[in-house]
């Protein structure tokens, strides 16, 4: 089975973003990554409400939706009404994980945890068999085009472990610092989803650099 791939929409070009969207439409990409940050959980400030609706208007793909802002109970019901299929919390945002997790589902989306660098795969042991997405930051989340944190393949093993120990059906999702060089070794390792943002649309072809991506193996 080829890996999942899904494209940043915060990598595109803001001044052409419907043709960004129409080019995800048409490639072999599966979702649209949506990045949504607050700029207080971390320290920047990206996409709003209108531009998520925007994107929902144009895509033929799902849009799987991150969450990066405090407080996202607030939101989750907002997003999946602007368009979300995936809604991805952040551990380290949420009081009561195991409540946003089960809102996520009663709205009718997949349900996402996400983890921070620094944040260790083990604190998912109690919520692991509830969710179907996490999500690995593989950069320190916030900005687009960082490097690679080579720790994340140790992370990505230890997650399958858990996984096949408690007998959860999780998908694993890796952001930041996706490319040729790291995508099938993050594959390999037990990744299921990539997103992938500057890599993508910064290449000369973006479409068919998401054709490699989905054909790495």
């Amino acid at each position: 089975m080829n890996p999942t791939v899904a494209p940043s929409i915060l990598a595109a070009d803001f001044a052409n973003l419907q043709d960004a969207i129409e080019m995800i439409n048409e490639s072999d990409a599966d979702y649209i990554h949506v990045d949504i940050m607050d700029g207080v959980f971390v320290p920047n400030i990206s996409l709003g409400l209108p531009v998520v609706e925007a994107i929902h208007r144009h895509a033929r793909k799902p849009l799987d939706v991150h969450l990066m802002i405090t407080d996202p109970d607030k939101y989750l019901a907002i997003f999946q009404q602007a368009g979300a299929s995936h809604l991805t919390v952040h551990y380290e945002a949420c009081t009561h994980l195991h409540r946003s997790i089960q809102t996520i589902k009663d709205l009718g989306c997949k349900a996402g945890v996400a983890l921070n660098p620094h944040t260790p795969v083990k604190l998912l042991e109690d919520i692991i068999r509830e969710v179907d997405i996490v999500l690995l930051m593989s950069v320190n989340p916030g900005f687009g085009g960082q490097q690679f944190i080579e720790n994340t393949f140790k992370k990505v093993n230890a997650l399958s472990r858990l996984i096949v120990e408690t007998g959860s059906h999780a998908r694993i999702e890796i952001d930041g610092g996706v490319s040729m060089e790291n995508a099938a070794k993050l594959f390999n390792a037990g990744a299921n989803i990539l997103v992938a943002g500057n890599f993508v649309f910064s290449s000369k072809n973006p479409a068919e650099t998401i054709k490699k991506l989905k054909n790495i193996v």
